[in-house]
């Protein structure tokens, strides 16, 4: 499966962003899904995650509460929704796919990653 990020930019802080990721050449609905994210000079960062059904999904504690997973797999789409950014947000964002039931919060987990987009918020 191929994967794009999108839907990143400039922001405010307390501004909200949707970030989407386009699966293509795959069974998109074969795949736990999730996304991560890299802020200069640091490690890849588990921020959510979703079962390929939809059924669960998980995000990490520094955004609980403000960022939610979604997916349609009738769109091969998934999406990040974003709301009361911070600066501590700002990092590039990646989608990942596991195997059905192998997605889990460690980037080894995931075997297929979409190419980033860019987040930058403002304070």
């Amino acid at each position: 499966v191929q994967l794009q990020a999108s839907g990143g930019g400039v922001v405010q802080a307390g501004d909200s962003l949707r970030l989407s990721c386009t699966a293509s050449e795959g069974t998109f609905s074969n795949y736990d899904m999730g996304w991560f994210r890299q802020a200069p000079g640091k490690e890849r960062e588990f921020v959510a995650r979703i079962r390929w059904n939809g059924a669960y999904s998980y995000t990490a504690d520094s955004v609980k509460g403000r960022f939610t997973i979604s997916r349609d797999n009738t769109e091969n789409m998934m999406y990040l929704q974003m709301n009361s950014l911070k600066s501590e947000d700002t990092a590039v964002y990646y989608c990942a796919a596991a195997h059905e039931y192998h997605g889990g919060s460690f980037p080894a987990a995931y075997l297929y990653w979409g190419q980033g987009t860019q987040v930058t918020v403002s304070s």
